[in-house]
């Protein structure tokens, strides 16, 4: 079991194509996770992105896009070790700023995709 152990979901009112363009460009990745070196293990399209991840955590890291009504459940998953290692003492911070840091990226696209669109309005994209 990792030390590092992160589960998450957020709904995005956008279809899983829109969501995947946004999470294919490592610039934003750098933006979410700047000290974090990611390699693709996997790029699934509109189904997602898997990762190898180096640097402050050595793991693996998903997003799994579910569709679901009219958009995608954005499903977020990191299993790592932290680098150097922690005190035990210290690993229930670094899976709060770890979770933080996946919402932030969960948000960041949420909004970014859903802006100006009024509520209960389909989505354009």
């Amino acid at each position: 079991m990792s030390s590092i152990q992160v589960a998450d979901q957020t709904f995005v009112a956008a279809s899983g194509a829109a969501v995947a363009e946004v999470l294919g460009g490592p610039t934003n990745w750098r933006g979410w996770w700047p000290d974090l070196l990611l390699e693709v293990r996997e790029d699934r399209g509109e189904q997602g992105i898997r990762w190898t991840v180096r640097g402050g955590l050595e793991g693996t890291m998903e997003v799994w896009l579910q569709p679901m009504l009219d958009g995608v459940i954005l499903h977020y998953f990191l299993h790592a070790e932290p680098m150097p290692a922690l005190h035990v003492k210290q690993l229930p911070a670094a899976n709060r700023a770890r979770r933080v840091a996946g919402k932030d990226m969960a948000f960041e696209i949420k909004a970014r995709l859903e802006a100006g669109r009024p509520a209960g309005v389909a989505p354009a994209c």
